[in-house]
């Protein structure tokens, strides 16, 4: 464990780091936590870089993307097969491209089905415009940009102390209430106010560099990288009933604190170690000495931390370096498991039959049209927008607001966060992540549909 104590309160700072902590700690807080009102909507920073980019560069971005699914592969083949000094030499080269034969199959099968949806090649299932089309056209260019933009100045939340500060600030609320360490406050707020995929990022970052353990890791990545309040405008307004926002975000926020409790509580989550990455070990503590206040604390940790920033370029590197891991690491992922889940989802009644036993339950709580809203309450898993797909046919504006509120709750999108989890180091498994998404599901199910009730009486 790190000894921040004692090298805070015997080394006095210098103005210089604590502008260092304050003036990237602000610019942080301003492009990843700040809502931004742009373009008839609510977003933040981050977000306006990489819409931006999106706007100019949208007709390109699929063919750059293909460009880099197949060097990835090539690269992959290149580093596990070859083994060049230029990868063996380089831990971040090596973990990129040195990879396993399940990692290159994805990759493979990532580009293959981006070269097939490109040039709509092949069996119309796969690059249809409600399959590869939807990731390749869609999700790949947001999470294209987006990631750019944040795994660029991710640096900013994470090397200049705000962490530090204020994890030691709310410390009291998040320790009793989730079980979790203050800072992880920072990822939900990343997550609600930009985008799920960020929050979860920052988690993973956090993880492997020693501040959460592997239960807080896994809690915080399945319980807080909630959907963003812009993509939550998106769904309620697909879904038709965008007249009733105010009320459905109040649906989701209180479902999803009431899961983000229980969640921790109960197996699969609650029987993670609370050991840390073996690489790097315990790297916090949020404990605050006598005789010194919260705040006071909190500042000099954050100081502390950001004087330790000695070198702008490793700072870029590091931001350069989440860019391409996510690029060549996550997006041939994205789509791979994306499209197949994809074609299990629209292509075949794979969905309709798991949620044959829905029905009943649904009944019970009185939702109009059941029998078609039980399939929209478990495609969810395959992608975050496939609920209001599937929903927007129903009439019922209840049933409709009940599929819109558990879209947003459920969480464990396996063509976003899903594939980013079983990426990272974070020791979550598949099945994991699917009974944890039941839970979720089974947890707030009732919560939405008994508010829902209330507002439609």
């Amino acid at each position: 464990m790190v000894e921040q104590e004692s090298s805070v309160q015997s080394n006095p700072y210098s103005l210089g780091d604590k502008l260092k902590f304050i003036i990237p700690s602000l610019l942080g807080l301003f492009l990843f936590l700040v809502p931004i009102p742009y373009g008839g909507k609510w977003t933040i920073g981050v977000g306006i870089l990489a819409e931006s980019l999106q706007a100019v560069f949208d007709p390109y971005l699929p063919q750059f993307m293909t460009a880099i699914l197949v060097l990835s592969v090539v690269l992959s083949l290149v580093g596990s097969i070859v083994k060049p000094d230029w990868v063996v030499r380089s831990k971040f080269f090596n973990e990129l491209f040195n990879v396993s034969g399940f990692w290159i199959t994805m990759r493979v099968l990532g580009s293959i089905f981006a070269i097939m949806t490109l040039n709509k090649l092949g069996p119309e299932f796969i690059w249809s415009e409600i399959t590869g089309g939807t990731v390749l056209f869609s999700l790949v260019p947001v999470l294209t940009t987006w990631f750019l933009f944040a795994g660029l100045l991710m640096p900013l939340l994470l090397n200049f102390g705000l962490m530090e500060y204020i994890g030691t600030v709310v410390r009291k609320i998040m320790r009793p209430l989730f079980k979790l360490p203050g800072r992880s406050s920072i990822d939900a707020i990343a997550s609600w106010m930009g985008s799920g995929t960020v929050g979860v990022l920052i988690t993973t970052k956090q993880y492997e560099e020693g501040f959460y353990s592997k239960r807080e890791a896994a809690v915080i990545a399945t319980n807080f990288s909630v959907a963003s309040i812009a993509f939550s405008l998106v769904v309620i307004s697909f879904i038709g009933l965008d007249h009733l926002f105010v009320p459905f975000y109040l649906t989701v926020v209180v479902s999803g604190l009431i899961a983000a409790i229980i969640c921790p509580r109960i197996p699969p989550l609650s029987r993670k170690k609370e050991t840390y990455y073996e690489p790097v070990g315990k790297q916090i503590s949020e404990d605050v000495p006598e005789g010194v206040s919260r705040s006071q604390w909190a500042f000099e940790l954050a100081v502390g931390t950001a004087s330790k920033v000695k070198s702008a370029k490793k700072v870029v590197l590091s931001g350069l370096q989440n860019v391409l891991d996510i690029w060549f690491g996550l997006i041939p992922l994205v789509m791979a498991l994306g499209t197949f889940a994809l074609v299990l989802a629209e292509f075949t009644p794979v969905f309709d039959y798991l949620a044959y036993p829905l029905v009943p339950i649904l009944e019970l709580l009185q939702l109009p049209e059941a029998k078609a809203a039980a399939p929209a309450m478990l495609v969810g898993f395959a992608d975050m927008f496939l609920p209001a797909v599937v929903g927007k046919s129903i009439e019922s504006e209840l049933t409709r607001f009940v599929i819109a509120g558990i879209s947003l709750t459920q969480l464990i999108y396996m063509s976003e966060v899903g594939i980013l989890l079983l990426k990272s180091k974070i020791p979550l498994n598949f099945l994991e992540l699917a009974i944890i998404f039941l839970q979720r599901t089974i947890i707030t199910l009732p919560i939405i549909v008994v508010m829902a009730h209330l507002f439609f009486f």
